[in-house]
């Protein structure tokens, strides 16, 4: 009862967040600003928006390609397709369960290519660390470009709290902020119990640390060290190229500076990383953040329309081509899978 009663919330709470940031974004619309909003999706350039689903599909064929390098060294050469099947079908399994696309990533490799799945899990959680450096490194070059910026950001957010009525309303911001710090400590401290205390899941999570362990390892013994790191920098690229791209497609967000551009994109990989697939955050962060350095929207408040529609645009193709490649890839995984395996 009571994982079941940890699975449900795990996919509840994700969910609920982002549909309450969806209501909440749009509620601070007035009535023109909400016209202004759906104009924009009405005028929005097709074609842009379509080359952002090329390279973000690029960007998986990319990833698919640079998981072979990991494998090798672990002794299993696996094909491309195999990969790639892999991969959007755990983007797809992502975007149902939270979380889930990790493990139904290897475990659609060890189906299509028998590879163990501690291994497989292993080397996409080193893969992930990989990921988090590069991250790390464009929110690095986005910060120096804030710099000058500073005086700007704190004028903009004063003059909204200026037209709030938030006296007696800040106390309670100051709650929620502790109480959600509170709950995410409990919770990992809860969690990190029950994994310790029960033998059972303290070996599955000690076979993942030395999946992990060997994942990383796999990183420095990949005898193509120049391809991953290739493969890497291409995965990003075309991960910042699809966000830039994207914001040419409304004439009032087309000449957005760079220094905007790539705090959007921080902000909005914040958002996927905090609520699975994005719903509600991706749009909304990207809105706040990149709205900042766009003139003030008429009617008050931080969010401008334009820069909301952009972020659902961006959202909804990102979301709209996982959903279908990923899917048509499960199906062809299900398909091609080994004999005698299940």
């Amino acid at each position: 009862m009571k994982k079941l009663l940890f699975n449900t919330l795990k996919i509840v709470v994700p969910i609920a967040l982002g549909v309450w940031l969806v209501y909440y974004s749009y509620a601070q619309l007035d009535a023109k600003q909400r016209g202004e909003l759906f104009d924009a999706f009405r005028q929005a350039d097709l074609r842009w928006l379509v080359a952002v689903l090329v390279l973000g599909w690029l960007s998986h064929v990319s990833r698919a390609w640079r998981w072979r390098y990991l494998l090798e060294p672990l002794g299993h050469r696996v094909r491309f397709w195999s990969s790639y099947h892999a991969v959007m079908a755990g983007y797809f399994m992502n975007m149902l369960l939270p979380r889930a696309g990790e493990a139904s990533r290897a475990v659609t490799l060890y189906r299509l290519e028998n590879v163990p799945f501690e291994r497989g899990f292993g080397s996409i959680l080193a893969e992930r660390a990989v990921d988090m450096v590069m991250l790390l490194g464009i929110t690095g070059v986005t910060l120096l470009l804030q710099l000058d910026k500073l005086d700007m950001f704190q004028e903009r957010i004063l003059a909204f709290r200026a037209g709030q009525a938030t006296d007696a309303a800040e106390p309670d911001g100051i709650n929620w902020v502790l109480w959600v710090g509170a709950a995410f400590v409990l919770a990992v401290i809860g969690a990190a119990y029950i994994v310790w205390s029960r033998p059972a899941l303290r070996a599955r999570a000690m076979d993942g640390v030395r999946g992990f362990i060997a994942g990383v390892g796999s990183v420095f013994r990949t005898r193509d060290k120049g391809a991953f790191l290739l493969h890497t920098f291409l995965i990003w690229g075309l991960y910042v190229a699809m966000f830039l791209l994207g914001f040419q497609a409304l004439p009032s967000t087309s000449d957005v500076p760079l220094a905007g551009l790539l705090a959007g994109f921080i902000a909005g990989s914040v958002g996927i990383i905090l609520v699975q697939g994005g719903i509600g955050v991706f749009p909304a962060f990207v809105a706040l953040i990149v709205g900042l350095y766009m003139a003030p929207p008429e009617g008050g408040g931080l969010i401008r329309p334009d820069a909301l529609a952009i972020g659902w645009l961006l959202w909804l193709v990102q979301t709209a081509m996982l959903i279908g490649l990923g899917g048509l890839s499960l199906l062809l995984a299900a398909r091609d899978r080994k004999p005698n395996l299940p």
